[in-house]
């Protein structure tokens, strides 16, 4: 089971509220005309202000890069915000539970898009799942026709152009994934090492291996001790050749992960960094557009 974002209700808000919502629960459009909206984090909030352009008001509930999405403290604002979303987003598959400790104490009406649920992908035969859909693009475009049909349901004047504007959106994942089509004829089957499986969708998507031993992975992802035999065998992937890259979660760091990238690093293996939730000054196409430049760069080594 992977690790469950935690949730704290702070009586200080402590986090940015992107389009402060107004109005009743779970209903549609408010006395201002907009539709509000709530993201667990801002990854989903730039994807939904983007098809609901000035129709809605978004509020991202995570929006700091530099916060481990798994520590994640809520304010009272955010629990507010909540309450008054006519339109709830969550990841789902374990990854953002404190979105339902929250709408229960809410007692929401809202329609609540949970995005692992309409990507149809179930846990494996070890009952794992890796929750980080975002970075699968085609569960990405369901979402934003999933999306853009209720908020053409919270405001019926509006259906044709949120329906376009998610034509628009899915427009540009497709062309992202014709890069990663084009990178897959050249570089599939090619060996690649993670820190843990944030970017796992990708690099599927593109043909690449993961050769990093399981038991690392999901010990770096649990928040769990890496035993010495684990660890050497991660370290000596980077020795022997076996890998061309490292992608690494630049948004938690531990003496393991640590230890990993210094030797990637001296064996002159490129080292990739990713993150959980958006870049300042992105937005979730120029974000995913960047990664796949920089996974480009470093299989061009």
């Amino acid at each position: 089971m992977p690790r469950s974002l935690v949730f704290v209700v702070a009586t200080v808000s402590t986090l940015l509220l992107a389009g402060c919502s107004a109005g009743a629960s779970g209903t549609g459009a408010t006395a201002s005309g907009t539709i509000p909206v709530v993201a667990s984090t801002n990854v989903y909030g730039d994807i939904a202000a983007t098809i609901g352009g000035d129709a809605v008001a978004v509020t991202a509930l995570i929006t700091n890069p530099a916060q481990d999405p798994h520590s994640f403290e809520a304010s009272a604002q955010n629990q507010l915000a909540l309450s008054k979303a006519a339109i709830i987003i969550e990841n789902g598959g374990g990854y953002d539970d404190f979105m339902g400790t929250m709408m229960k104490a809410a007692h929401t009406k809202a329609t609540v898009l949970n995005v692992v649920d309409i990507s149809g992908k179930k846990p494996d035969a070890n009952g794992d799942l890796n929750e980080h859909v975002w970075y699968d693009l085609p569960t990405v475009a369901k979402f934003a026709d999933t999306y853009a049909t209720q908020l053409g349901k919270a405001d019926p004047s509006k259906a044709a152009t949120f329906t376009a504007n998610a034509a628009a959106f899915t427009a540009k994942l497709t062309a992202l994934q014709s890069r990663e089509a084009a990178l897959k004829t050249k570089y599939a089957g090619e060996g690649v090492a993670i820190t843990e499986p944030v970017p796992l969708y990708m690099l599927d998507a593109i043909g690449l291996v993961d050769k990093t031993p399981p038991a690392f992975s999901h010990a770096i992802e649990q928040g769990t001790d890496v035993s010495p035999a684990v660890l050497k065998s991660t370290v000596d992937l980077f020795r022997g050749g076996a890998v061309k890259l490292l992608a690494y979660n630049a948004q938690t760091s531990g003496p393991e992960t640590d230890k990993v990238i210094t030797a990637a690093k001296s064996a002159n293996v490129p080292v990739v960094p990713v993150t959980e939730t958006l870049p300042p000054g992105k937005d979730f196409i120029g974000w995913m557009s960047g990664n796949l430049d920089a996974i480009a760069a470093a299989l061009g080594k």
